[in-house]
């Protein structure tokens, strides 16, 4: 898209952005006037799905100090394990899921539900867990907790350590799969309620009025 393209009156372009614009500001006012609890799952529920996902760096941590014996840093570790995998399950949630379904474009079911296992799996559920490992391998250095190998023996050393952990997290994967599963089909359903109530009318100045 050129500047001089957009800024001309009648450019396709321009109407074409319009249109998504008001489709947008449509979307939305429908929303607004929608039961409280739907609004809240649009609103909140990807808060949910975030607040797992620092359980779940938690919990990858708690694991990780303990088989390398690491028992200092305590709040150090748990600290970045909380907040950054939250802040990153809220931001990729929103970004691929609950924004382009809002803004009308995405409206396949599937597609949908896909996206939102996909981001709960990912980045709610083996993020959390594979962030840990480098967290605690540089306590583990730094304390001397732990005897570490050479590098020749690195990354063997660092599979066997992590693959219990791995195992053990797998439940907490899926709880997470699931919850973003269940999030974008009932934020797709309140979507479609929204499409429904845009039907009776094709103008939409009628529905602002």
């Amino acid at each position: 898209m050129t500047g001089r393209e957009f800024l001309e009156l009648d450019s396709p372009v321009q109407r074409l952005y319009l249109e998504r614009i008001k489709r947008m500001e449509i979307i939305q006012k429908l929303l607004s006037e929608l039961p409280k609890a739907d609004q809240n799952i649009c609103s909140h529920g990807s808060y949910f799905l975030a607040g797992n996902s620092s359980l779940c760096g938690l919990t990858a941590n708690n694991y990780f100090r303990k088989i390398l014996n690491v028992r200092k840093a305590a709040i150090v570790s748990a600290l970045p394990m909380a907040v950054i995998p939250f802040l990153s399950t809220v931001a990729v949630y929103e970004v691929f899921v609950r924004e382009p379904l809002f803004a009308g474009e995405l409206n396949c079911e599937v597609c949908t539900v896909v996206r939102g296992g996909l981001v709960g799996a990912v980045v709610g559920g083996l993020y959390p867990v594979i962030m840990a490992l480098p967290v605690n391998a540089s306590l583990a250095a730094r304390y001397s907790s732990s005897p570490l190998p050479g590098k020749e023996n690195l990354l063997r050393f660092w599979l066997t350590v992590s693959q219990p952990i791995f195992r053990k997290m797998s439940f907490g994967v899926l709880i997470q799969v699931l919850t973003g599963v269940y999030l974008a089909t009932k934020q797709h359903g309140i979507y479609i309620k929204i499409l429904e109530k845009m039907k009776p009318s094709r103008d939409p100045e009628e529905l602002q009025a």
